[in-house]
């Protein structure tokens, strides 16, 4: 029998063609770094095959996955020296704090850090109007105050942190009651919180702080639960006057949800007289749970900061006029309500 004549097909085609274009494109891509196109009738390797990897070793499927490991390495060891070099700080004293206390290292990486899962995951908070806040020079934000234990001050803060596209921190004006409780203390101090008086509150504007205060005092987060979202009274209108001496701005703040957190349904005096406090709590689960009492229901919470209310366009005598504070006052005051009202409005849920 005559040997049988090998014919050649296609496959034997497009192997040699396949060859001779890797041999073309290693050659175009020493001479100009780019891939020649392809010819008619030439069958191109797939992305991740063994003839790509040939072809590209830079794109090969195994480059990858190494790539994003050193990428986590490299992340964690920065973090990992980062943390050393801040205990090293925090060890040595090799950090400031201001004249209140105020201790903004640990604040941006330890204390917020600790608030911010109660923040996005607990109360999840929603944020309205931050570009109202104005991105340099001091600021005066008025907000309700609900709650029976001040958790809103904080989320505040958060929201301000977190969201001000220039980065700001509130500094927030409390009661006398938190700088005599230990620990709350401390921690309030670190947080750059102050005495709520004039003369701090002026200190801070006139360093171009932001400066938050919730007029209502204990009157708005001792309410009843039957009383929520109604606001008491604003006091005198001193934080107006405080504004008007430094021409700052009044960014009025609402706050949604803080209401619900601990539903006060009584109020034991006697025992808050015994204790100091200006009240004692009786809520459906407080005192009667014991420690499981004392944790806030998951409520969702909005956040709205309102236009600023300008005041430097007054005379320096103005923050002695009874009659403008008062009017400016009940401005605020008025346009902090009417935001709750509506936010109350669009709510379809106080968990959801």
């Amino acid at each position: 029998m005559a040997d049988a004549k090998v014919i050649p097909f296609d496959d034997d085609h497009r192997s040699r063609g396949s060859a001779a274009s890797r041999r073309r494109g290693a050659a175009g891509r020493r001479q100009g770094g780019t891939r020649p196109p392809a010819a008619v009738g030439e069958v191109q390797p797939l992305p991740g095959t063994a003839a790509a990897r040939e072809d590209d070793p830079v794109t090969g499927e195994d480059e990858q996955p190494r790539e994003r490991a050193a990428d986590r390495e490299g992340g964690l060891e920065q973090r990992i020296a980062s943390g050393l070099a801040f205990l090293r700080r925090r060890l040595t004293g090799d950090y400031e704090v201001d004249d209140f206390g105020y201790d903004e290292e640990l604040t941006d990486q330890v204390l917020m850090s600790l608030l911010r899962p109660m923040y996005e995951k607990y109360f999840r908070v929603e944020v309205k109007g931050i570009e109202n806040i104005p991105s340099e020079g001091g600021a005066l934000i008025v907000a309700n105050h609900s709650g029976t234990v001040p958790v809103d001050g904080l989320m505040m803060q958060v929201a301000v942190h977190d969201h001000h596209p220039a980065g700001r921190h509130l500094r927030l004006l409390a009661a006398d009651l938190v700088f005599v409780l230990p620990v709350v203390n401390e921690l309030a101090r670190k947080l750059g919180h102050t005495l709520a008086c004039a003369e701090d509150a002026e200190r801070l504007l006139a360093q171009g702080e932001l400066v938050g205060v919730m007029p209502e005092g204990f009157k708005g987060i001792g309410k009843p639960f039957s009383e929520r979202y109604k606001l008491q009274r604003f006091g005198r209108g001193g934080f107006v006057s405080t504004a008007l001496r430094h021409g700052a701005p009044i960014v009025p703040c609402s706050v949604v949800g803080a209401e619900e957190i601990y539903p006060m349904i009584g109020n034991a005096k006697t025992l808050a007289r015994l204790l100091g406090f200006p009240y004692f709590p009786l809520t459906p689960t407080f005192p009667w749970l014991g420690p499981l009492g004392a944790i806030p229901l998951p409520t969702k919470w909005t956040i709205q900061f309102g236009e600023p209310i300008p005041t430097d366009g007054y005379p320096p005598e103005a923050a002695e006029d009874p009659m403008l504070m008062f009017n400016l006052t009940d401005q605020v005051r008025e346009q902090i309500q009417h935001t709750l009202y509506k936010l109350l409005v669009q709510r379809r849920s106080v968990f959801f």
